[in-house]
């Protein structure tokens, strides 16, 4: 991105000299969700040296805003005190769509100025000081597939959130046409990420009413995962100008695919070479390579709430509609779980396919890198067979937790998840997800009332 190289004091310097009088900040919380606010520029000042008190109901809420009944770090019974915002002066944007206002990421810290353990922007840059301690320097790239309505958030809401619009009828995937019918949308997409420090690789719609899919460049992880939730605010942003709703769900209509978010990555040295490629490995893997994905394989299952953090995530991952069901990896084959990709010493990677389009891609790339790492340090051999053909077909595969209640489970219950991530970072998210569930259990739905209504 164009900020890149600046120092510190050259970054506020940018800032004074803006002449703008308000700054705009923000954090993700524990479901990926940018929380943040305007602040005027003298106060963003003071904030960028010292950092600034964010009510810490921002980890005590789900989605919807309703308060947890059941975490430890907040709750009525802390009254609900600030956290401290560090505000991470290297991820400056200017906002194009907003006059160019100045943008920065933060992130949270506790009341010894540690990193806190349940915030998920710390949780990848712990996984990340590993990756170096141990030599590597990864590269992760993000793609997302989501719907496109003609809706905004009220006509949405006052319909109910049934028979929305979408921005395109049918099934067209990869059409020139339908780009050139919503032609400023996709101009404004295309050009005003590039402006936000979003560089798009490949934008195309997908297969699906009103859906696009985005390729996003590759870079270091913090950065990928900074890019992919900047993304999705940045889209609906975007979308709310022309008169658009965009939704990151992973499943909007059960007839129809789930929208991915899948994570391209691979392992690096400083000195720049590709650490998965080897020329006379199998499939051009290094033995690095398949430790890794050994790693994950092992961790799919304990992980799986990382890459799936939703009920909605659930109902994507089914048979025959381009989304994993069982513990599986193959050689460019988009039905298992993990896809490896080989080719060229700089193309050689890994595509890790479960994790749909809410995802919190903070909390996923930590999943796919730390249980790839553990692979590694490991020594754990490949020793799953490469899925030829239909993934969905194979026999004696392990299958994936098939609901959120199940994922929970056994992720509380997981030695791996627990050494990986550590006993306060897992409660709390294991907590935030039974209560996911649980509302969820609680919940009367449209599919029940017009299966059981008249009949029982």
């Amino acid at each position: 991105m164009a900020t890149r190289g600046l120092s510190a004091e050259e970054i506020l310097e940018q800032v004074k000299a803006s002449g703008t009088s308000r700054v705009r900040v923000a954090a993700a919380d524990i479901d990926g969700i940018l929380r943040g606010k305007f602040m005027h520029t003298s106060k963003f000042l003071s904030a960028a040296e010292s950092g600034f008190g964010f009510c810490n109901v921002v980890f005590g809420w789900d989605s919807a805003d309703v308060c947890y009944d059941k975490v430890d770090y907040t709750g009525w019974h802390t009254g609900y005190p600030d956290v401290l915002a560090k505000i991470d002066l290297s991820t400056y944007r200017k906002v194009p769509w907003d006059n160019d206002v100045p943008f920065f990421l933060g992130d949270f810290v506790d009341a010894d100025g540690q990193a806190l353990a349940i915030c998920p922007r710390q949780l990848l840059k712990r996984t990340i000081a590993e990756a170096k301690d141990m030599g590597f320097s990864p590269k992760f790239g993000m793609e997302f597939e989501w719907f496109n309505f003609l809706e905004t958030p009220k006509s949405a809401n006052d319909k109910g959130f049934v028979g929305l619009e979408p921005l395109t009828p049918g099934m067209f995937g990869y059409s020139i046409l339908r780009t050139s019918n919503n032609a400023g949308f996709f101009r404004a997409l295309m050009e005003e990420m590039e402006a936000f420090g979003i560089p798009i690789e490949g934008l195309h719609t997908e297969t699906g009413p009103g859906v696009y899919e985005v390729a996003i460049l590759y870079d270091d992880p913090l950065e990928a995962a900074d890019r992919g939730v900047l993304f999705k605010t940045a889209a609906k942003e975007i979308a709310y100008r022309f008169g658009i709703m965009a939704t990151f769900m992973a499943k909007v209509d059960s007839k129809l695919p789930g929208c991915s978010g899948h994570m391209h990555q691979s392992l690096w040295s400083e000195a720049g070479e590709n650490l998965f490629y080897d020329a006379k490995g199998r499939h051009t893997m290094s033995a690095i390579f398949e430790s890794y994905l050994a790693g994950q394989l092992l961790g799919l299952s304990d992980l799986l709430p990382f890459y799936a953090p939703t009920i909605n995530s659930y109902k994507r991952l089914v048979k025959g509609l381009w989304a994993p069901t069982h513990v599986t990896w193959g050689v460019d084959n988009r039905t298992p779980a993990l896809r490896v990709i080989p080719g060229s010493p700089r193309s050689t990677r890994l595509e890790t396919r479960i994790s749909g389009a809410d995802i919190n891609p903070y909390l996923g790339i930590a999943a796919a890198l730390a249980s790839g790492l553990y692979g590694i340090k490991k020594g754990l051999k490949l020793t799953d067979v490469a899925v030829v053909g239909n993934a969905y077909e194979v026999e004696g595969a392990r299958a994936l937790p098939v609901n959120l209640g199940e994922a929970t489970q056994a992720m509380r219950s997981s030695e791996l998840a627990r050494e990986l991530f550590g006993d306060t970072f897992i409660d709390h998210f294991a907590a935030t997800r039974q209560w996911e569930w649980e509302q969820h259990q609680r919940a009367v739905t449209n599919w029940e009332l017009k299966r059981y209504f008249e009949i029982i």
